[in-house]
């Protein structure tokens, strides 16, 4: 009897341990799935009712809400709302990995490739907005945010393609120290095709400057600069100078490329066509031969003289003043002589009718071309005077001094016949 006793009740123990479990498994179900309920019409067929999804309030409205179009080719990002993407200019990203902008930034820095495409690359926005306006051509824009674009004519982006990539992408492939994230790829702009601004013609003065072999970029770009605040109507670049293409001259030229005609790679030949025939050609000079003076040096390397030519017949111009026991290892020296010209301190008239101006590079110096071109015209060597010990003046910084001067000149002039005319 005892052991059934302990049977039954070893049973009991067990079912009340199931009946726990089911009560913990039961205790998640929220609540119970029915199937949908059967709607027998009057026609006796059994119909199925299919389920009702619920949707809350605030998803019903906006799926009723009309939907702005999506752009093709862009999202809008942060902070961006419909409304301002529909009035941006259509552009593509970048995908990850893609080496346009590095392909094309190598090649716009080749001389070869400008000379045989016609392209040119530009940097930043105010080079970029200058040259919009002076009616270039724009091929291909790289930005790295889209709010860049704003800052741009809008009208001057629709026919150009528009990419837009990284700003660790741009700041690689930039030469500048801050970069701006906007680099553009434009056609060769055509001196004789470019808009240039209205005030050039109002401030203009008679006076062209001509760079002979100025082969240093900075010196260049800053002489560009120079030449357009004085209102030249032209800068003439011979056969020799660096590329005014280049995007360091680009840069260091703040946009004078777009401000006044600058004609490039001319012959001396052709060099006269671009000038008038009561057009004066001086030079810009940094020896004076002064029989006064005791001492005179004259350095033995054109590096050395700066910004003229070391030749002796070319400082003095005449074959009595040359030694002719140097030693000389060019044959043809005698076919070099130069007639003499005279020199005269920068600041005495020489600017009383259209003029023009020569300034040489600082490693090879005024050619002889320029010399001949001179004399011509009835020229003149302009000295600068220095305090002594100080070989010669930067490029650069001659060409300011002379051409502000030859500027002053003019306008003195003007003033002058204006008060006897009223006179």
């Amino acid at each position: 009897m005892a052991t059934l006793m302990q049977g039954v009740l070893r049973c009991c123990s067990r079912a009340q341990v199931s009946f726990r479990a089911n009560l913990q498994i039961v205790r998640h179900v929220r609540a119970l799935r029915r199937n949908p309920v059967r709607v027998i019409p009057p026609g006796g067929a059994v119909e199925d009712v299919k389920p009702v999804t619920r949707v809350p309030k605030q998803r019903e409205e906006w799926a009723a809400a009309p939907r702005a179009p999506s752009a093709q080719h862009f999202q809008p990002g942060r902070g961006e709302s419909k409304a301002e993407v529909k009035d941006e200019p259509q552009y593509e990203r970048a995908a990850p990995g893609d080496k346009r902008l590095s392909k094309v930034v190598t090649i716009a820095k080749s001389k070869k490739f400008r000379d045989r495409h016609g392209q040119v690359l530009l940097e930043g926005r105010r080079l970029l907005e200058d040259a919009l306006e002076a009616g270039a051509l724009l091929k291909t824009l790289f930005f790295s945010r889209v709010d860049l674009l704003k800052e741009l004519p809008t009208d001057k982006l629709k026919k150009a393609k528009l990419i837009k990539v990284k700003f660790e992408d741009v700041s690689m492939w930039s030469d500048v120290v801050s970069p701006q994230g906007l680099i553009g790829i434009f056609v060769r702009p055509d001196h004789s095709k470019i808009n240039y601004p209205s005030s050039h013609q109002k401030y203009s003065v008679p006076l062209t400057l001509i760079c002979d072999n100025i082969r240093d970029p900075g010196n260049l770009g800053t002489i560009l600069r120079c030449a357009a605040g004085v209102g030249c109507t032209k800068v003439l670049l011979t056969k020799g100078c660096v590329d005014a293409w280049e995007p360091k001259v680009l840069r260091a030229g703040m946009g004078a490329h777009f401000r006044l005609p600058i004609i490039t790679d001319l012959d001396w030949d052709n060099l006269g066509n671009y000038l008038t025939e009561d057009t004066r050609v001086c030079v810009a000079d940094n020896f004076r031969c002064d029989a006064s003076s005791e001492v005179q040096t004259i350095p033995k390397k054109a590096s050395d003289y700066g910004w003229v030519s070391s030749n002796p017949r070319r400082v003095y111009g005449r074959k009595d003043d040359y030694d002719s026991n140097e030693d000389s290892d060019d044959e043809s020296d005698e076919e070099h002589y130069i007639p003499d010209i005279l020199v005269q301190d920068y600041n005495e008239p020489w600017a009383s009718k259209p003029s023009a101006l020569v300034i040489g590079g600082e490693t090879h110096g005024l050619s002889l071309e320029s010399l001949l071109l001179a004399e011509r015209s009835d020229g003149r060597r302009l000295f600068i005077p220095v305090v002594p010990g100080i070989d010669s003046l930067n490029s650069a910084m001659a060409a300011s001094i002379l051409l502000f001067e030859g500027k002053r000149q003019l306008q003195s002039r003007n003033k002058t016949r204006k008060r006897d005319l009223n006179t």
